[in-house]
């Protein structure tokens, strides 16, 4: 598992990390039962406060992306499976939404809007 962060990005580091490895679950590179790195050998290997990491871990955990487990730590939860299906589909949305003239960012709001 790759996971990226840029200090000078105006992005908070924690969103980034959350970001990471939803990316990561998106692409089918981690998949429900995975365990990710413990909190300190994240932020060790990516640079950030071990705080910044479980913020992130804590912000998947409220997604229903990952478990946290004490003990085993955080786990890539059974909820998360769905998502690599999805990611076809998203995929297709956002070009297709581009093909018409609508930014992703729109997309994003009418989804959030129908969820209300």
């Amino acid at each position: 598992m790759l996971i990226r962060v840029d200090p000078d990005s105006p992005r908070p580091l924690f969103e980034q990390i959350a970001a990471s490895v939803r990316a990561e679950v998106l692409a089918g590179r981690i998949v429900p039962g995975d365990r990710l790195p413990a909190a300190r050998e994240l932020a060790e290997a990516v640079e950030v406060n071990v705080h910044t990491a479980l913020r992130a871990y804590q912000e998947l955990r409220d997604e229903g992306l990952v478990e946290l487990r004490r003990g085993r730590g955080a786990v890539i939860s059974a909820s998360a499976a769905p998502l690599a299906e999805l990611a076809d589909e998203i995929t297709a949305l956002v070009r297709r939404g581009a093909a018409l003239g609508v930014a992703p960012a729109t997309l994003a709001a009418l989804i959030k809007e129908m969820d209300s």
